[in-house]
């Protein structure tokens, strides 16, 4: 069955959490493990029922956020969800208090209970209004982000479709498409400081309620950190701010020399080649047929799954007007299927999206078929971008199906962005940490943060003025930020392993590969820590990974930009 093809039933929100509390009841008077394992999965399938309706909806929304009927939907969820997270914490309770704890923790895996520990701890009934509030702050931003337009090159074009006028040969386009995206942002900034500021509150004032000072915890929680804290993060901050800023400074050096400019502007970051920046070569359709050729090639594993994501059209990656911006892999658990969206605007992101949420689809599809309860297949977010992240690189010796003559520009230009990109998340990061230690903070503070920390991780970009970038809330554009907080280090956590992974790609592609499919097949069953070290890899925040890690990574690629 296709995508479009696939029913879609508002869930009776009265009837599952009415199912909920029967099988919380069921687990506290269970008299053995098994007898909970059989309640567990249960639970398994009406939890992927009820995930599967909402996922349908949810991508239909995104797909076209003028629909008045999916709208309504995420209206229906926004307030539902919140009320029947209170029954599903009473299933993790019986779990978490059960006598058979550490029995079921030998055959589910001793991480589930720690994350159901950790859920526990962010979830009180009485926080169900914030919550509830919480959601339609987030719609209200992902609405004025997909209503988004600006008039350029005589065209109406939503923010999605500036990337190749972001990427120009011409300088003056390039500023002017960053020109014209802040100006929008500029023409709503009393809407962007209003919403962030009412989401500062709100989850400042569920911290409290739950008995934090701060959200910065909660927020550690909800991310279901189960093996670092604030304090392993930001000495890892340190060690990208010690190692990898300077190799940063060194790769955008390199850039300017390239493209021949006085001094690297924030129009100029984008543009690599004085002959333009590597571009895939082909339709959208074509680029979906090298993918498809590409994964069939790499394994029978992979093989497996592009066609299987094909068989069903489980893709939706065209922009358009009205469509929600960025790209995400989610899933579809009834169908055992993935499903890819993104908003392909003709620059080497497209690729980068059929290699990075396939890394995602992939792993969903894999852990979906080998690991039987559901609590055990999905680990914390810093593996899940591992997964994709990896992907990136271990595709490699296909990149040229998209590609062609610009294989090698895109080379160099993704490991360069790779590392580039470490810092400028690990500042996201950091900034996230600072705005909700300081709740306070106006939204003229809260710029000023950021450009001060533009200064610690980006030191060599000049904001040249430009609108909203040029005051310091550039920062208003990442919805991550508004969206998912604390989200974004896992993408710098994540990147960690990945460069390990291409290390060892470049010396040995079979071994690579069969490392990254052991750790895909591991799912949730292990922290994120054990994961990289069961793996044969330094985990970031180990002491004085980022050196190691960066070593060879930074040698082979200051070989290539000298070439």
């Amino acid at each position: 069955m296709k995508f479009t093809e696939m029913p879609y039933k508002r869930p009776d929100g009265a009837k599952l959490m009415e199912e909920t509390e029967r099988l919380a009841e069921k687990v506290r008077d269970a008299g053995s493990a098994d007898e909970i394992l059989a309640l567990i999965r249960e639970y398994d399938r009406m939890s992927e029922e009820f995930s599967t309706q909402y996922n349908i909806a949810y991508i239909r929304n995104t797909i076209d956020t003028r629909d008045e009927f999916y709208d309504a939907e995420k209206n229906f969820y926004d307030e539902f969800l919140p009320e029947f997270q209170e029954k599903d914490q009473l299933f993790m309770q019986a779990l978490a208090a059960s006598p058979f704890r550490a029995e079921l923790e030998k055959t589910v895996s001793p991480v589930v209970f720690k994350n159901i520990d950790l859920q526990l701890k962010g979830f009180d009934p009485k926080i169900i209004p914030l919550l509830q509030q919480e959601n339609k702050l987030i719609s209200e931003y992902v609405k004025l982000n997909s209503t988004a337009t600006v008039e350029i090159d005589g065209k109406t074009l939503p923010l999605t479709k500036l990337g190749p006028y972001k990427q120009s040969a011409k300088r003056e386009v390039r500023r002017e498409a960053y020109e014209k995206e802040g100006a929008f942002f500029d023409a709503h900034r009393e809407e962007y400081d209003r919403i962030y500021d009412e989401l500062v509150k709100n989850r400042t004032e569920q911290a409290k309620q739950l008995g934090f000072d701060n959200f910065v915890p909660l927020g550690y929680i909800r991310m279901m950190r189960n093996c670092y804290s604030p304090r392993e993060v930001g000495c890892f901050r340190d060690q990208v701010a010690d190692v990898i800023v300077p190799i940063s400074d060194k790769i955008k050096e390199a850039q300017r020399k390239r493209i021949g400019v006085d001094k690297l502007r924030l129009y100029d970051d984008p543009y690599l080649f004085p002959d333009g920046n590597p571009t895939p070569h082909g339709t959208p359709d074509e680029l979906l047929a090298a993918a498809k050729k590409m994964y069939n090639a790499m394994s029978p594993e992979t093989a497996e799954f592009i066609n299987a994501m094909f068989d069903m059209d489980m893709f939706d990656l065209l922009a358009k007007e009205g469509k929600a911006p960025g790209g995400y892999c989610t899933s579809i658990p009834r169908y055992r299927m993935p499903f890819i969206f993104s908003n392909f605007n003709g620059t080497a992101a497209d690729v980068d999206v059929l290699t990075h949420e396939a890394g995602h689809a992939f792993a969903f599809y894999v852990s979906y078929r080998q690991i039987p309860i559901g609590m055990m297949r999905e680990p914390s977010l810093d593996a899940c971008e591992t997964h994709s992240i990896s992907m990136e690189f271990l595709t490699s010796d296909y990149h040229h199906l998209f590609f062609g003559e610009d294989t090698d520009k895109y080379t160099l230009s993704h490991a360069e962005d790779a590392i580039t990109f470490i810092p400028y998340g690990s500042m996201v990061d950091h900034f996230q940490e600072i705005v909700y230690s300081h709740p306070e903070y106006t939204p003229e503070q809260r710029n000023e943060v950021w450009a001060k920390l533009e200064r610690r991780y980006r030191p060599y970009l000049d904001m040249d003025g430009i609108p909203m970038y040029g005051r310091g809330a550039g920062w208003q554009r990442q919805h991550h930020i508004y969206e998912a907080p604390f989200y974004y280090i896992d993408y710098c956590m994540a990147y960690s392993l990945a460069l390990q992974f291409f290390s060892l790609f470049l010396k040995d592609k079979e071994e690579a590969w069969k490392k990254y499919l052991a750790f895909v097949r591991m799912g949730g069953t292990k922290t994120f820590i054990e994961l990289a070290h069961d793996s044969g890899l330094y985990s970031p925040t180990d002491e004085g990974a980022i050196g190691k890690i960066m070593g060879n990574i930074a040698s082979w690629l200051f070989e290539k930009e000298s070439k």
